[in-house]
Order: C-alpha cells, then structure tokens, then sequence
C-alpha cells in the first residue's frame, strides 16, 4: 500500500512533500551494503552514522546545485525509514514497530568537500537539497524490512540495483542501535545505505531513484524520485572555511573505481606513502613501548577480536616490530599457474623489491607449512630495502641464513623446499590473508615475542594510548600486590583501589612548587 501526503505544511514548504512533516533528524548509515562494503575494501563489525540537516531535504522533480569549482557529487540511492512511534531502548525485535513508512531517498555527497569533515560529512552531506525523499510512502506494516529493493537510473541507465537481502546490518538493528543513544521521534528519518554502483553526476544529469517490494502483493513502490543535477554558480570563501579540494584518491571513490573516474591502474607503491603520517615518529615510539598483549587487550575492547597474525613465532623472540604492512598473495600451486606466473619478474620478487624503510612484508601462504616462502636472498633484499620485518603463515627456507641477516621474521617454522612446491606467487599489495587474520596494506604491523597484531590505521593511535596507560596502571597493581597486597578487589580494582590509583596519578602529574 502506497501512502499519498496531504500536509497543510506542504502548501507552505514543498520541500517535504514526499514526508508527513519536516524530519527533527535525519541519520546516515555509512556502510550497510555488502557490495558497497567490498568495493570499499572494508566490511565494518558495527554500524556507524552521521547526520544531515532537515534543511537538506529536497521533493521529487527538484534540482541539485553543483558548486561553482567543484566536480565530484555523487548519488547514492537509499532506503529511507521514516519513524512513526518514538523509539527509546528497543529491542531489535521490537524495532519495526516504530517505522511508519518506508521510501526512496538520494543521499548525495560532494567529493570536493569531504577531506576536512571525513567522517562527519557535514559540508559534504549537508547542502540544500543534498536529501531527496520521496515521492510516495510505502506502509512499513505490509513490506518486510528484508524484501524491499534499490534502483537507480542515470539519464534513463539503470546504475544501481541491489535488495536489502543479506545487509550487514538489518533495519532493525540500525534502529534498535540509534534507539539505545537517543529517542527516534516521529517523523525522524534514517537514511539506510547504498549500494554498489554510486558515481559521479554532472549538470544536465537526471537521477532517478526507485524503492519497491517486488515479492510483495500489490508490489508497493515509492515510485520514482527525480533529481535534475544544475551548475551553481556561488564560489566559496576561502577567508570563512576550507576551499573544495580533489585529487585521485577523492576521485577514484566518488566515482567507484580508479577506471570509472578515467585514471590509470595504481602503481606499486609503498603503503607507508598510501596512508601518509599513520606512523610518525612520535607513534612508532608509542608503540616500541606497548606490548602487542596489550594492545590486544584494547582492541578486543572495541571489538577486534580477529586480528592475531596466528602459527606463526618470531625467529628473534628478543626484536620489537612496528611498521605498516605491505602485502604478497601466494595461491595453491597448480602446474599451469606456476609456468605463467612463477618465473621472471614475479608477485614475490617484486614485493621484496618494492618494500620500504618501516615496511613489513606480510606474506599470504595460507598457514602451508610444506614449502618455504623465502630464503636468504630475499631477506637480504628486504634487510638492504630498510623494511622492519617479514611475516609470513608459511615456511622459512634456509633458516639460520635467514636468521643471520638480521631482519625480524615471524614463521610458522623452517621448511627445505622451494616455493614452486606449494605455492604460486599471485599478486602484491592487496587485502590477504595471514594466519587467520585478514590484512591491508598499510595496515600497522606490530610484534613481540607474544607474536605479531595488526591494528587498523585508524584506530592505532587511540588504541597505543590506551595500552600504554593500562600499562601504568598494571604496573602499579603489580607494585601493590608485591607489598603484600591481595588480589581480591585490586586486580580488576574496586571504587577504593581506583580512588587510591587516581590520586597517585594525581601526584605524579602535580607540578613540585
């Protein structure tokens, strides 16, 4: 069943027209779709959000204003929510209750803007009509929440068309997870996710964007949504705020792919220079200093628990390691493969040629114990290139050769025989797999003797900070319980130990007069 508006607040302001009243909030979810997921080359453990102005919201047959001096705004199909009663700390079971309708939505952003409010969005995601909605009301009561699908048209060309079937994240979790921070009113609208397929517009386009339920009787439609993309014509003003600003990177992910925005392939390339400043001088001292057991700790308080590089144990227990990984794939061998790819200029040689100073060569052999992976020449190769170490799931040929260079190495143990055995080197610098663990390249790689971690970039700074107080603290613990302490309310400490701890912390950071 299709909902038609009528709203004397419509009459004042069209903009809402596709809505029963002006949203208090609008939430985003930033990913939701697994094939936006994998294009983006991360698949998040938990949703996250960002909000965008009710005044961004724009009714079908509107337009869009591209801003003088920029070039990257991009749609994004979406099925938006629209909340009927409030929610506050419901279950996710009871979630779907509280949305009224459901409808079509363009989530637009502007690439140009993005570097300064990452995350955030809000100059990206936040300008007048940046928010189409509409134009029909589809009843949430007679559509499942997992039966509904996305379409997208660009000048009459399908660009996206996906299902809400299998999201990493279903409606009723978004929801019930946005209703455990503040109360979903009525009328607030949650913008759902797109799929893979968002690119880039330019004045003259048209956008349509359709959601529907198919397998649902009547097959109930928002119908179609249409947004004709406009040059505007205002500049910004440097002296109030940052000036839009692309380059490649901005370029390649606003419209999809390096291919689709017309660039060349990426060259190999040092990881370390794909994340710029990740690991300055200040934060690889940090790091020198945590254990990789705490750091594990502090990652599995938010929630990475997956990311142990497993099998394998360091051939000098007694060397730190931090460095951002770059990567090289082996697959199984077949005969075939290893004619084509195994001789010359291959994925295994070029990875110990191009690894940089602070790199860590992080090597994919799928824990394949019965053949090595290198040998000395190519730890030598790494040693003179400056990288940091090399870890690998596989076998270690010529092990006290290896041993001898100096390089740290992290092995699942020694092995005689040459890679061709096994293994197939396949590529270089792509997301593999390592011990169990999935890893990135410029992912920071951090080791000990308790064995090798991997911490997303993003997080690497917050979570050493964390690790190294707990450190402190444990240290203090340790300091009491050799007093003669009990254990019993120290370690974890109760509301006594922690008050005595934080007025010894007090002290320490007191200035002596």
């Amino acid at each position: 069943m299709t909902t038609h508006i009528s709203n004397e607040a419509h009459a004042v302001d069209p903009r809402f027209a596709g809505l029963p009243s002006r949203p208090g909030k609008i939430i985003a979810v930033h990913l939701s779709y697994p094939s936006r997921a994998d294009q983006r080359g991360r698949r998040p453990a938990h949703p996250s959000y960002f909000l965008k102005p009710s005044s961004s919201v724009a009714a079908s047959g509107g337009s869009i204003e591209r801003p003088e001096g920029t070039e990257l705004l991009a749609f994004e199909g979406e099925v938006a929510l629209v909340i009927g009663e409030p929610a506050r700390r419901v279950s996710a079971g009871d979630a779907w209750s509280h949305v009224a309708w459901v409808t079509a939505s363009n989530d637009f952003g502007l690439y140009d803007l993005r570097a300064n409010d990452r995350g955030s969005n809000v100059r990206s995601k936040g300008g007048d009509g940046f928010t189409p909605i509409g134009p029909e009301l589809i009843d949430a009561r007679i559509v499942p929440p997992d039966a509904l699908r996305v379409r997208v048209w660009v000048n009459g060309e399908i660009a996206q068309d996906d299902t809400t079937a299998g999201l990493l994240f279903t409606f009723p979790q978004m929801v019930a997870d946005l209703s455990q921070h503040f109360t979903l009113e009525s009328g607030d609208v949650i913008l759902t996710g797109t799929p893979a397929g968002s690119s880039v517009v330019a004045p003259g386009d048209v956008v349509e964007v359709e959601v529907d339920a198919p397998g649902v009787a009547g097959a109930p439609s928002s119908g179609r949504l249409v947004t004709t993309v406009v040059q505007g014509t205002a500049s910004f003003d440097a002296s109030l705020g940052s000036l839009p600003a692309v380059d490649d990177t901005q370029r390649a992910e606003a419209w999809g792919s390096r291919e689709a925005a017309g660039l060349p392939a990426e060259p190999i390339a040092s990881s370390a220079a794909s994340a710029p400043g990740v690991l300055t001088p200040e934060l690889r001292a940090k790091l020198e200093k945590a254990p990789v057991a705490g750091l594990s700790q502090q990652l599995r308080k938010r929630g990475l628990n997956d990311v142990t590089i497993d099998g394998v144990r360091p051939m000098h227990p007694d060397r730190k390691v931090v460095g951002t990984a770059r990567t090289l794939r082996f697959v199984p061998h077949r005969e075939d493969l290893f004619a084509s790819h195994g001789g010359g200029y291959n994925a295994q040689k070029r990875a110990f040629d191009a690894v940089g100073e602070g790199e860590v060569i992080v090597i994919e052999a799928r824990g394949e114990t019965r053949s090595g992976t290198l040998g000395d020449i190519l730890a030598i190769r790494a040693h003179a290139r400056g990288a940091a170490a090399i870890v690998t799931d596989g076998g270690v040929r010529d092990y006290e050769a290896v041993a001898a260079v100096g390089i740290p190495v992290y092995t699942s143990g020694a092995h005689p025989a040459v890679l061709g055995r096994r293994h197939v080197p396949w590529d270089v610098d792509v997301t593999i797999g390592c011990g169990g663990t999935t890893v990135q390249p410029g992912d920071v790689v951090v080791g000990d003797a308790d064995g090798v971690i991997v911490i997303p970039p993003t997080l690497v700074e917050e979570v050493v900070d964390a690790a190294l107080a707990q450190e402190d603290e444990d240290a203090w613990v340790a300091a009491r319980v050799a007093e003669g302490h009990p254990v019993d309310g120290l370690f974890p400490m109760n509301a006594h130990w922690r008050a005595r701890y934080d007025e010894a912390l007090q002290q320490v950071h007191t200035p002596t007069p």
